[in-house]
């Protein structure tokens, strides 16, 4: 017989060598014989509790309760009865002694009167939660008593225990029993193990062990009153000593005491049945209880109800007890969000009460819930994710990032939606420093081209900005690919304002990775026509910027030269010192037309050499060479159009054409000319009248010889005429390195004193940025074919 209730108990193991789980620390206090230990279980180390029970004799009355505790705890389950998980007896023996031990292993649980302690409640949340915790209770008791017709018999402070959620749940059913009024053997059974309830928790008729009163009771008269004692021991935090303290109502709350009263009527037959204590008791109507309870049946409710309930829940959860909020709530509200019963409110509330955790809580119990919705399809979900990305985008690892949150994030670059859209981009921000460089240049970067041609015009914008934010997290090669033609040729292009502005400010927050050719060559360019640009805003962003740029091209400038005399101190007839110089030149011309690389490169060595010289070294050098290059204008005209240092930088043929332009009909610089020409006005009729002669013919007359004959144009004119043009042609320097090539330039409009300034590539450059945009010198281009035919025609006449 022994061997077979043995069996019975301990079906899931047969003694302690073979209990999966480790037996840790105990409690200070538990139910009757048995000893409350914390444990873990040997596989995954999940927290466990394991209770025991030893008796000497395998005949122990203890031991023989122990046994029906183990076989109702076994077979009865409900949200509010200590789930049972394994049981298993041992025997050890000692000498000749032997001692046979139950164990019990059971979730997680802790004794009522410790976490009472634990958690320090007063006031109104400690009524809020006794209230909560009552509520639970009753409802284990009324399952019991009418729907399973069972007794429990000793309902009491320690036969309560409390979850890691704060769940309170009934336990200690050595006693329990089924009950019927009209069969003895059951009011018998029940009375079998009475012997283990102590006197101050029995009821009259119990004491007096009146089996006939017992019979014609309701099944919930003795339980009705151990569900008294526990209310007593709950709000007067001592221990019921004997059954006239329960008369002492001083610390039972006024909404709960008529109900309190009724549940320990001296008449079993007059007692409050549980069910209707649930449905009735004013006591049992708080924020807390009805907040926990929409929550456990909110698969009920219509989306309506969902709608408000969540919508008010984050102001609701500042008011109730921070510790059940985090313990009950939270768990509820994230299980709820990933099986897809509440809406998309409750992610506000989710995170708000997330944010009351530590970090290491945070990604416990918060974390996985929001990686598992990323994947949700419904698309406020997936909105509201985007919009609070802020505050859990830190917590999320990198490897989370890519290889779980991203990879549906994605999908919001496609959306139909221009509002998912923007809100994917934004959330890159916190997303990209996550992304591994083949994420960002294989996917990311894809979408963000797609994205800065937008229909949505905020949306091209923010791609913009997005892009120069993330530069820092792009491999170096990636970055000399992507960031130039995205700010250059797309934002700067952009019809709206805000996204030409946007592109700017990306170009100045990014300068640190842009060397000195492409900013001379594909950045200036680029920014300063927009100089000129019709939004205010747009215009003081490019002067700005042309500034920071200039002064990194000066410094730029000055590492050079201070290099070069270092050079050629040290080796003063190293031929690499003009190789180095030209190098950065040639940068410029070899994506042009393999045509043109013979031709430029002399060109290209020479230029930044007489740039790095003197003001009177470039001077000298000027007359120089340009005998040796001109021999006829049909030549100055090739020459001119091959040495342009940005004929082969994709803009040398609309510079060309530009400069022609520039050239015969002055475009841009007609309105220059008088006005520069009236402000030595007054000087030049003083000169007149001293001298007797015409100052402006005289000027053309010295300066036709020296740009048509192909001699020498040193020959000095007179000395006024050198004091004249000096004050005309002091901006000349400016050009730079230019100024070699523009000197060609003069020739072909000697009427023009302005062309050697008129032509620099800044002003050429705009024709193809305003062609995109619809703006600047488009319509200039039939005029320019009509002029080189003019003059083809001309010279071969």
């Amino acid at each position: 017989m022994f061997k077979f209730l043995k069996g019975v108990v301990g079906g899931s193991g047969s003694g302690l060598k073979d209990l999966p789980y480790n037996i840790g620390d105990p409690y200070p206090s538990a139910w009757g014989s048995w000893t409350h230990f914390r444990g873990t279980s040997k596989d995954d180390g999940s927290p466990v509790s394991i209770f025991s029970l030893s008796g000497s004799d395998a005949q122990d009355g203890h031991l023989a309760a122990g046994r029906n505790g183990v076989r109702r705890l076994r077979t009865v389950r409900h949200p509010n009865i200590l789930s049972f998980l394994h049981s298993t007896e041992a025997e050890t023996i000692d000498g000749s002694a032997s001692k046979i031990t139950i164990y019990i292993v059971t979730e997680p649980v802790m004794p009522l009167s410790e976490k009472i302690k634990e958690l320090g409640l007063e006031g109104t949340q400690r009524d809020e939660y006794y209230a909560w915790g009552l509520h639970q209770i009753a409802k284990a008791v009324s399952f019991l008593n009418n729907d399973c017709k069972l007794v429990h018999g000793n309902v009491c402070l320690a036969s309560v225990v409390v979850t890691p959620t704060l769940d309170w749940k009934l336990h200690a059913f050595d006693v329990l029993s089924e009950f019927d009024g009209n069969n003895e053997s059951s009011s018998g059974q029940m009375l079998q193990y009475a012997w283990l309830i102590g006197s101050q928790y029995k009821p009259m008729e119990l004491v007096k062990s009146d089996l006939s009163v017992i019979r014609k009771s309701p099944p919930w008269a003795v339980d009705s009153w151990g569900l008294g004692c526990l209310i007593y021991e709950l709000f007067s935090g001592l221990k019921l000593g004997k059954t006239e303290e329960l008369r002492n109502t001083a610390s039972i709350p006024k909404s709960l005491l008529p109900d309190y009263q009724r549940v320990l009527s001296s008449m079993p037959s007059r007692r409050l049945n549980t069910s209707k204590l649930i449905e009735n008791s004013e006591y049992f109507q708080n924020k807390l209880v009805d907040t926990i309870h929409f929550m456990e049946i909110l698969s009920l409710k219509d989306s309506v109800e969902k709608d408000t309930f969540f919508r008010k829940l984050p102001i609701l959860a500042e008011q109730l007890p921070r510790q059940i909020v985090l313990k009950k709530l939270l768990p509820l509200l994230a299980s709820a969000l990933e099986f897809g019963s509440a809406t998309a409110p409750a992610l506000t509330a989710l995170l708000k009460m997330g944010s009351w955790l530590s970090t290491e809580e945070f990604n416990a119990k918060v974390l996985p819930t929001i990686v598992k919705l990323f994947a949700s399809n419904d698309r406020a979900i997936r909105t509201g994710l985007l919009q609070h990305i802020d505050q859990f985008g830190e917590s999320l690892s990198s490897q989370m990032v890519d290889e779980q949150v991203y990879p549906h994030v994605a999908n919001g670059f496609n959306d139909t939606s221009a509002f998912l859209r923007e809100l994917t981009l934004k959330s890159m921000l916190v997303l990209a420093p996550k992304l591994s460089q083949r994420t960002i240049s294989g996917s990311l970067l894809k979408y963000l081209s797609k994205l800065q041609v937008d229909e949505e015009a905020a949306i091209r914008t923010n791609t913009t900005i997005l892009l120069g934010n993330i530069a820092s997290y792009l491999n170096e090669g990636t970055r000399k690919r992507v960031l130039i033609n995205a700010f250059t040729v797309r934002a700067l292009r952009d019809t709206f304002s805000p996204a030409r502005g946007a592109g700017i400010m990306a170009l100045c927050a990014t300068s640190g990775y842009y060397d000195s050719t492409e900013i001379a060559t594909r950045i200036l360019p680029n920014v300063i026509v927009l100089t000129v640009d019709p939004d205010s805003d747009v215009r003081l962003k490019s002067f700005q910027a042309v500034d920071q740029f200039l002064q990194i091209l000066k410094q730029n400038n000055e590492e050079m030269s201070g290099d070069t005399a270092a050079l050629g101190l040290n080796i003063p007839s190293l031929p690499g010192n003009a190789s180095l110089l030209g190098w950065a030149m040639s940068s410029l011309t070899l994506k042009g037309k393999p045509s043109e690389h013979g031709s430029s490169a002399p060109v290209s060595s020479n230029a930044p050499l007489a740039a790095t010289s003197s003001d009177s070294t470039l001077v000298e050098n000027a007359p120089t060479t340009s005998p040796i290059r001109v021999s006829s204008s049909f030549d100055l005209t090739e020459q001119h159009a091959t040495e342009s240092p940005t004929s082969t930088d994709g803009w040398g043929e609309v510079e060309n054409g530009i400069h022609d332009e520039d050239e015969n009909e002055k475009d841009g610089w007609d309105e220059l000319e008088p006005l520069e020409e009236s402000k030595p006005s007054p000087a030049l009729a003083n000169i007149q009248a001293a001298q007797k002669r015409p100052v402006s013919q005289i000027v053309l007359q010295t300066k036709r010889p020296s740009s048509s004959s192909g001699s020498r144009s040193t020959p000095r004119p007179a000395k006024e005429d050198d004091d004249l043009w000096g004050s005309i042609a002091a901006p000349a320097p400016r050009t730079g390195s230019k100024s070699l090539k523009v000197k060609a330039s003069t020739t072909i409009d000697d009427d023009d004193p302005w062309a050697a300034i008129a032509a620099p590539a800044p002003t050429t450059r705009a024709k193809p940025l305003s062609a995109g945009r619809g703006r600047g010198n488009k319509p200039a281009a039939p005029k320019l074919g009509a002029q080189r035919i003019n003059r083809t025609s001309s010279t071969g006449m």
